[in-house]
């Protein structure tokens, strides 16, 4: 796990939650008895310290931290490039090309790094934050003149031949007109808006937008890797859900066994023997539903192992699996108060909040400026070049010539009267400000009750872990001794089935609770925004399985899958297989 140390050492925790009361003020000389009452019940009913307000503690537009948590991975390690996710527009179209063909184990440092890579929503999200500073550069563009060039003939030719008959008013005659002429034209224009009064706002609002998309990165890639982390816990819970089916799976058979060998003895009933075979096909249902489908809140190893490869967005053909064992990943160390004012000082949320009461404001402001007078200045410079001839009859001149014109002047644009709307509009986004500030408190009070509630969920689970354990050692020696009662023959079939049931659940809920603890410390970390996990130090086991005295390896063998239909005729009775 990632630590960041010197984010612990930064908190201040709040002074009003360790602050003593006042001590009540001395007693005046004799004649003040009324008014020593009266300042001992001020001091008692002392209003609480007031609270810093959000502004004065982040800033009206808060800036986003890129530091308070560490930064992605942008490339994989050697080890993981064979995983580098597909391209996005990829498509399968063969049934082999989504064909599972390698079973890739994976520790939750390794899954996490494949997330931050791989992970398609979080690149969608950094590629929104580029937008976001495209559209800042476009509104600080602005403030520039700009400058424009344009041609309406460039060039163009003029070719004719005119052939008329006729006198003038003179009596001289009308001949043919022939002309061959060639026009340049061509304008410069440039343009810059002295005074805008909606630029500025316009400018804040891009800003805020910008910042808010930095700070909608930290916060989708703090909840990406609680997905990771979460979806790697839920395959190792499905993971311990397999093997706790296969030990119910061979304890059933071993079970199954002795019932029928002291059956055939004469030493047991066949109740007994049929207790027994409904003890191990309920064992099998545990354990079909921990390789395929799971139970309602916890997917199969099957459907885990599927979630976790779509968010890590691996090959078609790769499912990962779980290379760590589940156990507990370490302890948190800060306080509930220190948590409680990390999740305010470091969660990007209330900082969002902050800038859309900013991005609200500006949106007033802007709405104001588009009544105020707009003044901007132009100027056209135009230039030409025509050159031919034209004969006629009368005379044969030479068409040559050059046009230049500059034009400099001022243009003022002012909305006097618009109806009311510009007020109206600053009103409504006023009032849309004051309502992200009651937001600011909802989200706030959100935040505190989110960590508490993962705060206790940890304390919670940390003790049932203890207790947990303690049930599976005292089951498992409950489940030894009713053996050996059933094979002496003191006890029956039915002790052992109930005794090997529970040992089955106590190991389902101890099993939980270390996937529980896990989830509620990974949550705890995603809502404070620290990284104060204290890791544990991993068991030192043995190279080779230990030897249990007493017990019995027995192998679970596959069973062939019926289809559907002939499995539930199977169970009907003979005259209703003959309709």
């Amino acid at each position: 796990m990632r630590r960041l140390s010197p984010l612990l050492a930064s908190l201040t925790v709040v002074s009003s939650l360790a602050a003593p009361v006042a001590a009540a003020p001395k007693a005046p000389a004799a004649g003040g008895a009324g008014l020593s009452r009266s300042g001992s019940q001020a001091a008692l009913l002392q209003l609480p310290e007031a609270l810093p307000l959000a502004p004065a503690l982040k800033g009206d537009r808060p800036k986003s931290n890129p530091k308070v948590l560490p930064p992605a991975a942008t490339t994989l390690p050697p080890e993981l490039r064979d995983l580098v996710a597909p391209a996005s527009l990829a498509l399968p179209d063969r049934p082999r090309q989504v064909r599972i063909t390698q079973l890739r184990p994976l520790s939750l440092d390794q899954v996490e790094i494949l997330a931050e890579v791989n992970n398609p929503d979080l690149k969608a999200i950094a590629s929104q934050v580029e937008q976001a500073q495209s559209d800042l550069r476009a509104k600080i563009a602005l403030w520039y003149p700009q400058l424009g060039f344009n041609t309406s003939s460039f060039p163009t030719y003029t070719a004719g031949r005119q052939l008329r008959s006729g006198l003038t008013g003179t009596g001289e005659a009308i001949g043919t007109t022939l002309n061959s002429i060639w026009r340049m034209q061509a304008a410069l224009q440039a343009s810059w808006s002295l005074i805008d009064p909606t630029r500025t706002p316009q400018i804040a609002i891009a800003r805020d937008q910008f910042e808010k998309a930095k700070n909608q990165y930290l916060i989708g890639l703090r909840d990406l890797r609680l997905q990771a982390s979460l979806a790697y816990f839920d395959l190792q819970t499905a993971d311990n859900q397999v093997q706790i089916g296969q030990e119910g799976v061979r304890a059933s058979l071993v079970s199954l066994r002795d019932a029928r060998a002291r059956f055939q003895a004469g030493v047991a009933t066949k109740l007994e023997v049929l207790e027994a075979e409904t003890q191990l096909a309920r064992d099998q249902q545990l354990l079909t539903n921990a390789l395929l489908s799971g139970t309602p809140g916890q997917p199969g190893q099957a459907t885990a192992r599927r979630a976790l490869a779509a968010l890590l967005d691996l090959p078609q053909d790769v499912t990962p699996t779980a290379a760590d064992p589940a156990r507990v990943i370490g302890t948190w160390l800060p306080s509930l108060q220190e948590s409680i004012v990390a999740s305010f000082t470091f969660r990007e949320e209330l900082d969002q909040i902050l800038l859309d009461i900013s991005i609200a404001n500006s949106s007033a402001n802007a709405e104001l400026g588009r009544v105020q007078p707009f003044l901007k200045i132009v100027n056209n410079f135009g230039f030409g070049r025509t050159y031919g001839f034209e004969f006629s009859p009368s005379v044969v001149p030479s068409i040559t010539g050059w046009n230049v014109d500059n034009t400099v002047g001022l243009n003022l644009n002012w909305t006097i009267y618009d109806g009311g709307s510009a007020q109206a509009n600053y009103r409504g986004q006023k009032q849309k400000a004051q309502e992200n500030r009651f937001l600011f408190a909802q989200k706030r009070n959100t935040i505190r009750a989110d960590v508490e509630r993962s705060f206790y969920e940890l304390d919670k689970n940390n003790r049932n872990i203890l207790t947990t354990s303690r049930e599976v050692i005292s089951t498992r020696e409950s489940l030894r001794l009713a053996r050996l009662r059933f094979q002496a023959g003191v006890t029956t079939q039915r002790e052992v089935v109930d005794t090997q049931r529970d040992l089955t659940q106590a190991e389902v809920r101890y099993s939980n609770a270390i996937s529980d603890y896990n989830r509620a410390l990974v949550e705890l970390r995603r809502r404070t925004g620290l990284d104060q996990i204290a890791t544990c130090e991993p068991p030192r086991l043995p190279a080779n399985k230990p030897v249990v005295s007493g017990a019995t390896d027995v192998p679970v063998e596959p069973l062939p899958l019926v289809p559907a239909c002939p499995a539930a005729r199977a169970q009907l009775p003979p005259a209703a297989n003959r309709r």
